[in-house]
């Protein structure tokens, strides 16, 4: 008995020993390319080029993924690079990144999947304020929603982008994950539940069913529910693992939303959009003289050139009642020639055609 528990440790010191010498490696191979990477930043300095660059980030992480054996699930490489292109732009320039707070919510989550930890992530009050920060230089990017599956577009998002001269330069999909988050550590104790009305409504029939008689009540962000269910006696936030994290609570209950399938799309904004990957999506927006048939000769000149829409919304113009601008999303870029003959065609049929973005496109539910 003794012998086998001794060959046993002896296998498994061996192959610990095969561990400690694979992580000494890594570390060996990572300075390596810090010192590249750094010598990047110097290059882009001296030739004023961004630091951030979505096109190039995107091909990374497609041909580690592509390189991979399968003993390493590919969406641990995808998290792992993240944080080291994360680290290797912290080296290259000190980038502030403006996003949607507050800090440990869904927008936040987001912009730490789009840039990882090591940039400076600055939480801002308001849509607005995203965008202001950006245009003034004060922020190199923003991360803003733009869209649920299941409440539709965030209308605040796409006003800001009709009128500012930023674009959307990369898209982030983040499946929302609703859960009970308390200090407590029995739901019975729990009187009050808080969290923002839409998380509320997401996690109503799990609320009504398994915490009858607790009080539901809605505040400003889920970040702000989980800071009162932090200092509250008898207090229950909904919201994100991170807000848990954030402020040492215990995850009661997981995944207490209604729908399964319910994920916002994030879109992260710069002065200029992406350069082009070969799997990209392209976002606009247009208006045309009120007349019939004009939407369906505008749309028309995607239809001819094979290009697939993924998303049409349209909005008031503001500039006149009853007069509406359309926003489009497509797959392509405005370098591919088919997507150029379909601007050309477009902007014939149109008083305005306005380009907005082109980014690496990220298959739908699946984070960028």
């Amino acid at each position: 008995m003794f012998a086998e528990d001794r060959n046993g440790t002896n296998a498994m010191d061996g192959l610990r020993d095969g561990i400690d010498a694979v992580d000494a490696e890594i570390v060996r191979l990572l300075d390596r390319r810090a010192r590249l990477a750094r010598r990047i930043g110097e290059l882009k300095r001296e030739h004023g080029l961004d630091m951030y660059v979505p096109a190039r980030e995107r091909r990374v992480l497609d041909r580690v993924a592509s390189l991979s054996d399968g003993d390493f699930p590919k969406r641990g490489l995808e998290v792992v690079f993240r944080e080291i292109i994360s680290s290797s732009i912290s080296l290259e320039a000190s980038l502030k990144i403006a996003y949607l707070g507050p800090e440990a919510t869904f927008t936040h989550e987001a912009a730490r999947r789009s840039f990882g930890t090591s940039v400076d992530l600055e939480p801002q009050a308001t849509v607005a304020e995203v965008f202001a920060r950006v245009e003034r230089g004060e922020a190199q990017h923003g991360v803003v929603p733009v869209e649920n599956s299941m409440e539709g577009t965030v209308t605040h998002t796409l006003d800001e982008l009709m009128n500012s001269p930023l674009k959307i330069c990369g898209e982030v999909y983040l499946p929302i994950s609703q859960n009970l988050l308390s200090k407590e550590t029995d739901l019975r104790s729990i009187a009050t539940v808080y969290s923002h009305p839409m998380a509320l409504a997401q996690s109503g029939t799990w609320l009504r069913r398994e915490m009858p008689s607790a009080h539901l009540e809605e505040v400003e962000s889920t970040a702000e529910a989980a800071r009162r269910a932090a200092e509250k006696p008898e207090v229950a936030a909904v919201g994100s693992v991170l807000a848990a994290e954030a402020h040492g609570l215990t995850v009661l209950a997981r995944n207490i939303q209604d729908a399964r399938a319910n994920a916002t799309r994030f879109i992260v904004l710069g002065r200029t959009w992406a350069g082009r990957t070969g799997r990209d999506k392209t976002s606009l927006v247009f208006a045309f003289n009120d007349r019939p048939g004009g939407l369906r000769d505008a749309l028309s000149a995607f239809s001819d050139e094979g290009i697939n829409l993924t998303r049409i919304e349209s909005r008031p113009s503001r500039r006149q009642a009853w007069t509406y601008v359309f926003f489009v999303d497509f797959q392509g870029h405005p370098e591919d020639e088919r997507v150029k003959r379909a601007l050309e065609k477009l902007a014939d049929r149109c008083t305005y055609v306005g380009l907005i973005g082109a980014y690496p496109e990220v298959p739908t539910g699946i984070s960028g």
